[in-house]
């Protein structure tokens, strides 16, 4: 994540935390060295639900910022389990998305009983209802999870089908509208770079977004980016993403009249009666393989899907799961397991071709 991007994010937790009660927001200042701004600002989202919930069914008479500690201490079992009905049945929160809403509550309930203390040395909660209320059991595992993601990736030939798409073929495919075609023109070297090298590295949105031009090494073929935990790593793309990002930087100056004090690797057309240019967003970027997987015809492809596709197509061909889990950045090695899930059915079509 940028640093921009991260500051915006602690700017909306400082705005959430100002509705919340205090203790709320003594929990979220303990946790700022631990954990993400954006889970963080999760974190406020959904106490602000469980506090909304609290004045809605009347147990608090007055403003959520005002709701009193002694009002967590008399909660009831069936009270939080009135509320997570509600989650499931009134919002229509999956099982995973409650499960992460009572986490949060777990550990903010956890604070305020094991950690917090009073200044004569007291718990602020005596008796801690979370802690007597159970995750739900989402039987998922990573075969599941697997055939859920198969359908919605990149397989076999379609790597470099969608990369040409991207390259070429939309602009024919809408010839006939000037404006999208002329679009295309324009954009069409910084997008397929774009693609390339998610297809040919596996980084992240994020990762892709805060790129900047001396963050490139020709020489070794890796980017430089800052992954999850604000850990340094120099990630390797392939051959097709180094030629599609030297096809792009030999017009990205000129092109998007780019200055020399933009140090961004991916910028977006002028804007404004300054005609500034601008580091491409994140959203910028969903969009765009939004708008090129539509037209190709896969709709529920997405970045994070394009990433997918790598990791699946990596293992597929090197058979090295850890070597896989440093390249995607991944804290546990469990995360990488999913794609050997992913590419068992082509490994079995694998063997049976290799008797023919």
């Amino acid at each position: 994540m940028s640093i921009d991007k991260k500051q915006r994010y602690y700017e909306r937790v400082e705005e959430k935390v100002k509705e919340l009660p205090w203790y709320v927001g003594e929990y979220i200042d303990k946790k700022r060295r631990k954990l993400s701004s954006a889970s963080l600002l999760n974190y406020c989202h959904d106490y602000m639900i469980f506090f909304d919930w609290i004045l809605a069914e009347g147990y608090f008479k007055g403003k959520r910022v005002d709701v009193s500690l002694e009002i967590l201490e008399s909660l009831t079992v069936q009270q939080i389990e009135d509320f997570l009905s509600f989650l499931e049945f009134k919002l229509e929160n999956s099982a995973s998305t409650i499960n992460r809403k009572l986490s949060a509550l777990k550990s903010l309930f956890h604070y305020l009983q094991n950690i917090a203390e009073t200044t004569d040395l007291k718990p602020y909660i005596l008796r801690n209802v979370m802690a007597k209320i159970e995750l739900n059991d989402v039987k998922e595992d990573q075969e599941t999870i697997a055939n859920r993601m198969e359908g919605k990736m990149l397989r076999g030939d379609e790597y470099e089908e969608f990369r040409q798409f991207v390259a070429h073929e939309y602009g024919l495919v809408h010839k006939d509208n000037k404006k999208l075609v002329n679009f295309h023109k324009k954009n069409c070297e910084r997008d397929t770079a774009i693609i390339s090298l998610i297809l040919g590295s596996g980084l992240r949105l994020s990762e892709v977004v805060g790129l900047n031009l001396d963050d490139i090494d020709w020489k070794k073929s890796t980017v430089r980016v800052i992954r999850k935990g604000n850990k340094e790593q120099y990630v390797y793309f392939s051959e097709q993403a180094t030629f599609d990002l030297k096809e792009y930087l030999s017009i990205r100056k000129k092109r998007y009249e780019v200055n020399k004090s933009t140090k961004a690797l991916f910028v977006a057309s002028t804007m404004g009666p300054k005609g500034t240019t601008r580091r491409l967003t994140e959203r910028s970027i969903e969009k765009l393989v939004e708008k090129y997987a539509k037209a190709f015809g896969k709709p529920s492809l997405s970045v994070h899907k394009l990433r997918h596709s790598f990791a699946t197509r990596y293992h597929l061909e090197n058979n090295n799961v850890p070597k896989l889990r440093r390249q995607l950045g991944h804290s546990s090695i469990q995360t990488t397991m999913i794609y050997t899930h992913l590419t068992n059915e082509e490994m079995h079509e694998a063997v049976n071709k290799a008797d023919k």
